[in-house]
């Protein structure tokens, strides 16, 4: 997916989300301050998303659905919805990916039907995302706190990547 990136960081009883703000079409910057990262379920499970727009919204969407449906069980909303997603005919066409986290898991969904839990506490997507995910990994073995490591390590992303711009919309919840 390009023309974003998002990284997640879990470490020290918190997880962050944070994910950068441009909207490019092509080789053209429409937007520098979009929002892809938000909140889900009244605040308890946070996700981002890298892909279009229109179908991200719509991914959110039957992501809260499923949350609804399964309270408390973000891994198996997910697994639900990625099911969904690879089945359905309208929402197997739909090109996303999305990190999703609360305070106990934090997961990659893709619409090829992946549900992937970090083997470490840190996951990126989008076009910056590996940028992003190696500056995470060098930073998390030091004193930074989540929130210190996605800001600098999307501030490296932003550098490196001309589909990542430093206006950041971050969100983080504290570990159960």
């Amino acid at each position: 997916m390009h023309a974003t990136t998002i990284l997640m960081v879990r470490k020290g009883g918190r997880v962050v989300i944070g994910g950068d703000g441009q909207v490019s079409l092509g080789q053209t910057i429409v937007k520098g301050n979009a929002r892809k990262v938000r909140r889900l379920a009244k605040g308890s499970v946070i996700g981002g998303f890298a892909g279009a727009t229109a179908d991200a919204f719509t991914l959110f969407e039957r992501l809260e659905g499923k949350l609804e449906q399964y309270p408390g069980q973000l891994t198996r909303a997910c697994v639900e919805l990625t099911k969904d997603w690879r089945t359905d005919r309208y929402l197997r066409r739909l090109e996303a990916m999305m990190l999703v986290a609360d305070r106990e898991v934090s997961l990659l969904l893709s619409g090829s039907g992946d549900v992937l839990e970090p083997e470490t506490g840190v996951m990126a997507i989008g076009s910056g995302g590996n940028y992003a995910l190696a500056a995470a990994r060098a930073l998390e073995e030091g004193d930074l706190d989540a929130e210190a490591i996605v800001r600098r390590a999307m501030k490296i992303a932003a550098d490196i990547c001309v589909y990542t711009n430093g206006s950041l919309v971050i969100e983080a919840l504290d570990a159960a």
